[in-house]
């Protein structure tokens, strides 16, 4: 019998606010929302921007939301530390503390003199020196999460990278999402049908991770015992098992440049179907604001500069930048605009979903991952997209129909590239002429929450999931047109929001590129399909009882959201608690006891080769 892999729980964080309940999602739309959605909405930012709920100032929440300048939290954009390098010349006396002295001594260097613990220097040849300097950044626009938010210090994070802190905060949201109690997990799941995919696609690369383990001695620093391990990019899968859920099942990350979350979920999805797995914690967190992540990616001409705006916008260069429209997906552009995000979903299959009673925000058709063969430059796209989104519309098309492919539309890639616009244009409208698909609905989310590298898709999921609540696909409005060089043909790029009865969409295509040729396309199925697809396995009287289990699971939901508008919520972070050593394993021939979990790990494993043996 087949497993459907089906969404139970979500939750996260980006520039736009929470991802459960929908919030990060209701931000994009917020004018086209009824009064009271937009008025819970905005609670829920204030809440994240600690700001007071009760005189809410809708302006300065939606200023300091979504892209925007980049501010001075992560660091100063306007006076960036770097080295100058600095010549001497050969004869020069320089003046040193005796104790900061190098030693070795350079052998082109020679103490003359040394009084009062200063020693006086000749220099005998020439010398170049690092003089610390400060530059302003040419690129000033970031999808930065609500300012105000700090998820250090919502827990004892006790000097972990961003990165970790907000796989912390997303996870969190996503276990809590669900409605009902994660330790009663134990009663339907062994520990070995549970798996936790996550990761970062470049790693954590702030200070207290890989960033400073590279830059700490440079820095006249030491390297501390947490930069190496805790800059691994698995980490956040290990942070999640460890600290949040203490899974001790299937676990690591698949990386795949921008399109990593796909990747990561169709390993999950497929561990579902497999029967390996039958509950899987899936996502990404990135957390590149940083100076050195901006300056390989501008170098590479990548980003949106200052500069490259304004002459978008026809305007001289002392003339301040509408950092808010940098992004500006399938218009005329000038590069991408970078972000941070955590995203997290935990999916099971279709028949533990109705046992536990959980919300079904909507399943995974199949997700197809392909590479771009022979390629002249890394970075450039190639053909391997073709070949995933054709495959993810024909999957749509087997599982419901020639009929549901009208009643779809694209969450697009959508960088704000010159190249990006032209070839995935070009991928769509192919696609949509070759399967007899007119008008087909396309939109970018990162207009709105720029690129968070690997997460992006995440942050794609969050708004398809988003749409199906409220019936609204956000527009590009970044745009006032199309670039002429975009391909149109049987394409309707959304300038404005779209309103769609949520019966009408029954298939959401989620489109993911990255450097290298990793392009990955996923089939999201509506959570009114699934519900009849269930019906159809599972029967009426089986679906009934599921319903009236759901009551209770919405009502546990709807208290988590409540409380974390009041501020009354925090992550789940478990440092030292419930460690299970060896002499707690309950060891037979045929099976495992874990403290915790009423089924067994079975060791009665098939040999999975038995035409071989």
């Amino acid at each position: 019998m087949s497993r459907l892999p089906v969404i139970i729980g979500m939750g996260g964080i980006n520039p736009a606010g929470r991802t459960s309940m929908h919030h990060g999602y209701r931000r994009l739309v917020l004018d086209a929302l009824s009064a009271d959605s937009q008025q819970t909405t905005l609670a829920s930012l204030a809440q994240l921007m600690n700001l007071s709920a009760d005189a809410l100032d809708r302006q300065f929440i939606e200023s300091h939301t979504l892209i925007r300048k980049l501010e001075s939290n992560l660091f100063d954009p306007s006076a960036i530390l770097h080295h100058q390098k600095l010549g001497l010349l050969a004869g020069s006396i320089i003046q040193v503390k005796t104790r900061q002295l190098p030693n070795p001594l350079p052998s082109h260097w020679r103490v003359v003199k040394e009084e009062g613990g200063v020693s006086h220097v000749a220099l005998e040849s020439a010398e170049t020196l690092l003089q610390p300097a400060f530059r302003q950044a040419i690129v000033n626009s970031a999808g930065q999460l609500p300012m105000g938010f700090d998820p250090a210090n919502l827990y004892p994070s006790r000097n972990h990278p961003r990165g970790l802190q907000l796989s912390i905060y997303g996870a969190s949201d996503a276990i809590h999402s669900l409605g009902f109690d994660w330790e009663n997990i134990g009663r339907f799941l062994a520990p070995d049908q549970i798996a936790v995919y996550a990761g970062s696609s470049m790693s954590q690369l702030d200070y207290n991770g890989n960033g400073g383990m590279m830059q700490a001695r440079l820095l006249g620093k030491r390297v501390t015992s947490k930069q190496c391990p805790l800059g691994f990019a698995e980490m956040p899968a290990d942070f999640i098992n460890a600290y949040v859920v203490g899974s001790l099942g299937g676990t690591g990350t698949n990386m795949g440049a921008c399109a990593t979350l796909l990747y990561n979920l169709s390993q999950g999805i497929d561990a579902i179907r497999s029967g390996k797995h039958r509950l899987v914690i899936v996502g990404n967190a990135e957390a590149p604001l940083l100076p050195e992540v901006f300056d390989g990616y501008a170098t590479m001409g990548a980003l949106a500069t200052d500069q490259g705006l304004n002459q978008l916008d026809g305007l001289a260069a002392d003339v301040p930048v509408n950092h808010r429209r940098a992004c500006r997906p399938f218009g005329h552009n000038c590069g991408f605009t970078l972000a941070e995000s955590a995203q997290f979903f935990v999916l099971c299959d279709d028949e533990l979903a109705v046992e536990l009673g959980a919300t079904i925000y909507g399943a995974i058709g199949d997700i197809f991952v392909n590479a771009d063969g022979y390629k002249k430059s890394i970075s450039g796209p190639g053909a391997g997209n073709y070949l995933t989104m054709a495959k993810a519309v024909v999957c749509a098309r087997s599982i419901l129909g020639e009929s549901a492919l009208p009643k779809s539309y694209v969450l697009a890639h959508g960088t704000g590239t010159p190249q990006n616009r032209i070839t995935e244009s070009h991928i769509l409208s192919e696609t949509a002429k070759t399967f007899g698909i007119t008008q087909w609905p396309v939109t970018a989310i990162k207009s709105y929450v720029g690129h968070s590298l690997g997460v992006a898709a995440g942050d794609q999921l969050a708004v398809a999931l988003g749409v199906w609540a409220e019936g609204i696909i956000p527009g590009i409005t970044t745009i006032n047109q199309v670039a002429d060089d975009v391909y149109q043909d049987n394409l309707q790029i959304l300038l404005d929001h779209l309103q769609v009865p949520v019966d009408d969409l029954d298939v959401a295509f989620i489109n993911a590129k990255g450097f290298g040729g990793n392009n990955a396309s996923a089939a999201v199925l509506a959570p009114h399909v699934v519900t009849n697809m269930l019906q159809k396995k599972h029967g009426q009287d089986t679906m009934t009882a599921y319903w009236q289990r759901n009551e209770q699971v919405q009502a546990a939901t709807s208290d988590y959201d409540n409380a974390c508008i009041s501020g009354n919520r925090s992550p789940i972070y478990r440092f030292g608690e419930g460690v299970i050593e060896g002499n707690e394993l309950g060891y037979t021939a045929t099976a495992v006891s874990v403290p915790g979990y009423e089924k067994t790990v079975d060791l009665n494993l098939k040999n999975p080769y038995p035409d071989m043996v």
